[in-house]
């Protein structure tokens, strides 16, 4: 859901002459080179921020933190703060430094990991472990997808993005409405929706390269791309744990 960059979407796909006007071989390498290099700075953010998340949220499970938070008004803190987050990093992206965002990046993933504390009191260890390792697998091959391919994923994007505005839609529903099987079916649905959506973030970060390279804006669109993808990675494991873990 990469839309705060807006690449163009009637591209299909990366060559390497991309943003280069035909010129050399030379040229063609080096862009192919900053693109790595991009891309890779957005992944390791990306893993950095989980692999916190993780340490926080085995921390507090442990330590018995995680009891003390969830049964107190902290909670809402807890599980509201990171959307506020969210949403200062979005709409102040243009006007922050680096620095601003990068503080804020690393203070998501914390009150990310203290909120992904609950699952260890609901689920059992093996099964998160299981699940998580399965997200990881998926989402690798999702990105690797999105990154490679040449066809345009705008398409499938907005249609998961629609599809994203419904799931909540029905989560709300079925929170003050419970019925039979729509947990399950929003568990499946939340998967899918959230695959399509790696994927299609993965190949809008790829393009957003050719408008932001040598550019200010690109240490910034790198920190917001980690952010995207990790929403992405974190919503699909969530969805799967519902239905695959093992509760307590």
């Amino acid at each position: 859901m990469a839309n705060w960059n807006d690449p163009q979407s009637n591209r299909t796909g990366f060559g390497a002459s991309t943003g280069l006007n035909g010129g050399s071989l030379g040229q063609a390498a080096a862009y192919d080179m900053g693109l790595r290099r991009y891309m890779l700075s957005i992944y390791n953010y990306m893993a950095s921020g989980v692999l916190l998340s993780g340490i926080v949220a085995l921390f507090t499970a442990n330590s018995g933190l995680a009891y003390q938070i969830f049964s107190s008004p902290l909670r809402w803190v807890i599980a509201l703060a990171p959307l506020g987050i969210v949403m200062a990093m979005s709409f102040g992206m243009q006007r922050m430094q680096k620095s601003t965002l990068q503080m804020l990046f690393w203070a998501f993933s914390v009150l990310m990991g203290l909120s992904l504390s609950a699952i260890f009191l609901v689920y059992t260890g093996p099964s998160i472990a299981t699940t998580f390792f399965a997200t990881a697998a998926s989402f690798a091959g999702l990105s690797l997808v999105g990154y490679t391919t040449k066809r345009s994923l705008s398409g499938m994007g907005t249609f998961m993005s629609m599809g994203l505005i419904g799931l909540i839609v029905a989560m709300l529903i079925n929170m003050f409405f419970p019925m039979p099987g729509m947990a399950l079916a929003i568990s499946v649905l939340g998967v899918v929706i959230f695959a399509g959506l790696t994927a299609w973030d993965t190949q809008s970060l790829k393009q957003t390269y050719a408008h932001v390279a040598g550019t200010e804006m690109a240490d910034r669109v790198v920190i917001m791309g980690a952010l995207q993808l990790y929403l992405d990675f974190i919503n699909m494991f969530q969805f799967l744990l519902s239905f695959l873990g093992d509760r307590r």
